[in-house]
């Protein structure tokens, strides 16, 4: 066979794949439009930007308070950038895990519920495509809700206290860009901590057509890892639980910063993914769909 010959073939076979990526990423964003149009998403995320203006508020009503409370409360008063990081330990064991079983949970058993599944799996989409498609818009939901609690507790801070160099755990101090760029890399430290938790969403989305019932099922995994993860008699499972380094977030605080949690945070929830994100393919490849 000649050049000539399998060259028309080699070009078709190029238009094909390029064909299929951009189908691949117009779903994609397509997906993501659907979702941030959603009224419940918004409101969701304007429930999480709600924590730390609450918090903002009660402690210059009061003054700071007694000093109790939760990690980073009695420093807001000496500076308003710790609103933030006091609204993320707030909102990591219960806010940002319900909201994020409610996207992962709904992103198919919603589609199949709606009766709309059969039709998003017309070639070229595919079943394969659908699950990452739905997986990514999940990641892109945690970032945007951990966002919003560190932009909105940046903002109220700004407002209500004096705002200067951040002194760090470690006793150092930095300038108040730096501090903000570490604001953001604990956002992205938060972002990867619950794509364990999506891909957990997105496995019992696919084992039911009842949203309700898989963003319930998501949530309460979430609620009886972070209860394991507080008893001593289940210490040996700590280390594998997707929430053991939620709250590990302080060693982004640290100079020079202590990147074993990052790293050791990020390892876990790859494991996660790549199991439930085997396990979702494996259920969803034999369900039945289009009779």
């Amino acid at each position: 066979m000649s050049l000539s010959e399998t060259t028309p073939r080699a070009q078709g076979d190029l238009e094909q794949r390029r064909a299929r990526r951009s189908v691949g990423f117009g779903f994609f964003l397509s997906e993501l439009g659907l979702l941030f149009r959603r009224r419940r998403t918004w409101a969701m995320l304007g429930a999480l930007a709600a924590v730390p203006i609450l918090i903002a508020v009660a402690i210059r009503l009061t003054d700071g308070g007694d000093g109790r409370g939760p990690a980073f409360l009695d420093r807001i008063t000496q500076n308003g950038l710790f609103v933030a990081m006091t609204a993320l330990v707030v909102s990591i064991p219960l806010f940002l895990p319900l909201t994020v079983g409610v996207v992962a949970g709904d992103s198919i058993a919603g589609e199949a519920s709606a009766s709309t599944l059969r039709y998003l799996l017309v070639a070229p989409v595919g079943r394969i495509r659908l699950l990452l498609v739905k997986f990514a818009a999940a990641a892109v939901f945690c970032l945007a809700a951990t966002v919003t609690v560190s932009l909105a507790g940046i903002l109220i801070g700004v407002a209500l206290f004096p705002v200067g160099p951040v002194t760090l755990l470690s006793g150092d101090t930095v300038s108040v860009a730096e501090s903000l760029g570490r604001s953001l890399l604990i956002a992205v430290y938060v972002t990867v901590g619950l794509l364990g938790l999506s891909a957990i969403g997105l496995f019992i989305s696919t084992l039911t057509d009842a949203p309700v019932g898989a963003m319930a099922a998501t949530v309460v995994l979430s609620i009886v890892a972070q209860v394991l993860g507080q008893l001593s008699q289940t210490e040996w499972l700590h280390p594998w639980l997707f929430s053991y380094h939620w709250l590990d977030f302080a060693d982004l605080l640290r100079q020079p910063i202590e990147w074993s949690s990052f790293g050791e945070n990020a390892l876990l929830q790859l494991a996660y993914v790549a199991v439930f994100g085997a396990l979702a393919y494996a259920r969803f490849s034999t369900k039945d769909i289009l009779s």
